[in-house]
Order: C-alpha cells, then sequence, then structure tokens
C-alpha cells in the first residue's frame, strides 16, 4: 500500500473542505499503515502527527460493547435480562420502561430512554453512579422496542453495569480488559491522561467558512462510555482489528469469544426508511449493506471533532479517520470511497434527492416534534417543508441551530442538508405499530408532541 498517496490525498481533501487536521490508519494485508495532515490547534499551529490523540465520540460504544458481551460471555450478564436485575437503583419516569428495558436494548439504541441527556455528575469515580441516579427524571422516547433512535444515555447505564458487575471503574475495566491486552498505549479517557501526548482540540463553524477552535475541550466524565475516549487511528484501527479476527490479538489471545464477536455484528433492528440509510444496528455495530459487500462500523462526534471507522470483514480491511472541524463528512466520502474501492472491492453510496422530486403531500407532516436534548418544528410554507432543530441541555449554545428545507424523495422520507458543502441527510416520517406519528433525524426519533 502506498500510504504516501493517501496522506497527499488526506491534506488535499482537508485543505478543500476546511478540515484544520486529520489523522488517518488503514489496515490492509495485515498491516497497519497510518499518515496525518494539518494542525491539531489553529490558534497554535502545533503540527497534527500519526500519534496525536483525537477525540473519537461515539466510537468509544463499540469499546464498552465489547466489554460487556465479554461480561456476557462469562454468564455474569443476560442480554435479555431488565437492567434492574443487576442494577436494582436504575429507573426513569416511566415505569414499565423502567421494568422491562434490557441490555441488548441499550446496546441496539431500542431501549426508548431519551438519549441525548449529557448530565455533569462530576470529576469523580462516581460519576456513573450519579448518572444513572439522575435517570430516574429522564422521559421516554418510544415504547421499549417499539423502533430505534440513539441513545447515548443508555451507554452511561451499561458503563455503569460494568462497574457493578466488576466492582471497578469503567476506565479502570477498559484499559485492563481491553486496552492491554490490544497493546492500545495511545487510548485514553480522561483528560489528564490525554495531556501526556500530543492532543487535537476541536473546531467549530458554519460549514464552509473558516472554522475557529472551540471554546471547550470535552465531554463531562459520565459521558465516558458513550463517547469520551481520546485515541491514535493506527489504535482504533487495531481496535477494529480484533474483531476481524474473532476476538484474538495477533498473539493469540482471547478477548471475546467468537461467537460474541459475531453477535455484535449481526444486524438486529433496521432503521425507519432504511433503504436510504442502507444500515442497521446489530449490537454496538452499525451494519451497512453497501455495493460490493457488508461493512461495519461506527462514527463518533464530541465538540469540534469527528471520527470514522469503517470495517469490511470478507476482505480483512478496517480505516479509521479522526478529525477536527471543517466538513469532514465530505472528507470521509470521497477518502473511504476510492481506499475501499481500491482496496476492498466495496463502494460508499451516497444519499441524494431526485433531480426532480415528487409530488408529495407535506401538510401531513407538520409540528413538533420533541425529544431530550433536541426541539423540532416542522413548517410548510407554499408546499415546501421547513425542519428547524434547536440543540437543548447541556450542549445548548455549543451545536449550530439547523435550519433546512426538506426535498421529497418518496413518501414519508425527505432529504436535508444546511448547504452545499455537506452531504444531504435522510429525514423519515413515520408511524409506530400504535399509529403515533414520529420524526427519524439524525438517528433519532421524535414523538410529534
Amino acid at each position: 500500500m502506498d500510504i504516501n498517496h493517501w496522506q497527499r490525498r488526506l491534506a488535499e481533501l482537508c485543505e478543500a473542505h476546511r478540515v484544520p487536521g486529520a489523522s488517518l490508519a488503514v489496515l490492509v494485508d495485515g498491516e497497519v499503515h497510518e499518515c496525518a495532515t494539518g494542525v491539531l490547534h489553529l490558534g497554535t499551529g502545533v503540527e497534527a502527527t500519526a500519534d496525536s490523540l483525537f477525540q473519537i465520540g461515539s466510537i468509544t460504544k463499540l469499546y464498552t460493547a465489547t466489554v460487556v458481551m465479554q461480561l456476557v460471555a462469562e454468564g455474569r450478564l443476560d442480554l435479555d435480562a431488565p437492567v434492574v436485575s443487576v442494577l436494582p437503583e436504575f429507573a426513569v419516569a416511566d415505569a414499565l420502561a423502567t421494568k422491562t428495558v434490557t441490555p441488548r436494548q441499550l446496546l441496539s439504541h431500542t431501549s426508548g430512554i431519551d438519549g441525548d441527556f449529557f448530565h455533569d455528575t462530576g470529576r469523580g469515580d462516581d460519576c456513573l453512579a450519579g448518572y444513572v441516579a439522575a435517570c430516574a427524571e429522564l422521559g421516554q422516547n418510544h415504547p421499549p422496542g417499539a423502533t430505534m433512535s440513539y441513545c447515548n444515555s443508555g451507554f452511561t447505564v451499561l458503563g455503569r453495569i460494568v462497574e457493578v458487575l466488576t466492582g471497578q471503574v469503567w476506565d479502570d475495566v477498559l484499559r485492563e480488559r481491553l486496552l492491554d491486552p490490544l497493546g492500545a498505549r495511545h487510548t485514553v479517557t480522561l483528560p489528564e491522561d490525554v495531556l501526556r501526548f500530543r492532543s487535537a482540540l476541536g473546531h467549530l463553524g458554519e460549514p464552509g467558512a473558516q472554522p475557529v477552535p472551540a471554546h471547550r475541550w470535552g465531554l463531562s466524565r459520565s459521558a465516558g462510555p458513550a463517547g469520551t475516549i481520546n485515541a491514535t487511528a493506527a489504535d482504533v484501527v487495531r481496535f477494529a482489528r480484533l474483531h476481524l479476527d474473532g476476538g484474538r490479538t495477533p498473539d493469540g489471545a482471547v478477548v471475546l469469544p467468537a461467537e460474541r464477536v459475531a453477535e455484535m455484528q449481526r444486524p438486529f433492528v433496521r432503521l425507519p426508511a432504511s433503504h436510504a440509510h442502507r444500515m442497521c444496528w446489530g449490537l454496538g455495530w452499525i451494519s451497512y449493506d453497501w455495493p460490493g459487500g457488508r461493512v461495519i462500523g461506527h462514527d463518533g462526534a464530541t465538540i469540534g471533532q469527528k471520527a470514522f471507522l469503517r470495517v469490511v470483514p470478507e476482505a480483512g480491511v478496517a480505516v479509521a479517520l479522526l478529525t477536527n472541524g471543517g466538513v469532514p463528512a465530505e472528507v470521509y466520502q470521497r477518502l473511504f470511497t476510492e481506499l475501499l474501492t481500491e482496496h476492498a472491492g466495496v463502494a460508499v453510496p451516497e444519499f441524494e434527492p431526485p433531480a426532480e422530486p415528487p409530488a408529495v403531500d407535506v401538510s401531513r407532516y407538520v409540528g413538533s416534534y420533541l425529544r431530550e436534548g433536541y426541539d423540532v418544528e416542522v413548517t410548510e410554507r407554499d408546499g415546501v417543508l421547513r425542519l428547524r432543530g434547536v440543540t437543548t441541555g447541556e450542549l445548548a449554545g455549543i451545536n449550530a441551530v439547523t435550519d433546512v428545507e426538506l426535498v421529497p424523495v418518496e413518501e414519508g422520507l425527505f432529504a436535508a442538508r444546511r448547504n452545499a458543502h455537506e452531504p444531504w441527510a435522510p429525514v423519515a416520517f413515520y408511524a409506530l405499530p400504535d399509529g403515533s406519528p414520529y420524526l427519524h433525524f439524525s438517528m433519532r426519533a421524535a414523538p410529534r408532541s
């Protein structure tokens, strides 16, 4: 593999899409190749290098899911028993959900618990216990198992389950059970450990505009199991290799039994308008149905940083891209298309509306759609739908307001993007089995109020 070629392509694409810095790692033929470009902080000009740490955001969930499945393999956790059977203090506002939500539903984002509850419970080792206690007032997005809605909250609960079953804090369990066996010496969870390495700061701004350094570095510690890992791209690819090699490390040690590795990757729930997303959710992993073969992966986003991981099991290929601002989705789309086509025979599909959008009755979709951490208003004027989304809660004022036109693709399915610098995203209107109207946008379900 000519890594110099891919370093040049990475640099070209990052410059074109105003990404300050990025790190790329590729696993091909059993070898890890890595490169980087740009800077870690536009204010300081510190160079991004292959050994720089970036925030991988929700790719962290794959690590947490792996540890959870270790406990399942050891017979210490039943995925289909209620959470309260191992975590008696667990409660949410809905009594039925409190009694019935299972670890499997948390892993697959089907619990219905409001998912974007970013509640800071401090820096102490009791932060996950405090977070679970605060969930008592947390609302229910949908009945358990009724649909899929991305749920950060559920992974913090899973992290607390890990703590209770092992008697250790999540950070230590992750290190002992997963990171040390993998030799992942450039993967950490706490800010004080990040300080030992060269590391990236996120950058914010409107797509296409010059990004500026974020005024806040990262998420609170209570979000740990859902999204606070910092790592090099190469370490992320080494983690992915574990799942390519049936749960074994390169020296043959079994970290996770092969049957549990396969169970994590197996599709469990489809998204609304799944033909547009071309993806299903497993137990942690996303499974993509792409031209040329099956792909698994996950993305991550924190404050001005975004990360992308794609793995092609049949080809033994894994690619990780870590970025710190700008419009990284466009870099991902183009770079991964080239890489995966050449090395795995897989094409990355693009979602976009038809050149001539169909005529649909848009009036039925007008209304307010509310969920934890995000309020959406859908309006109609002269037959054109618009969606306005506002972040609430702890991240209010950090994430930009979304204000987009919804372009019809078919009845109940629309395409949206903030401007021409961003890729199109699906927006689906649908109903639960009981007839309740819902909006599905950015992997989240929101009921009409």
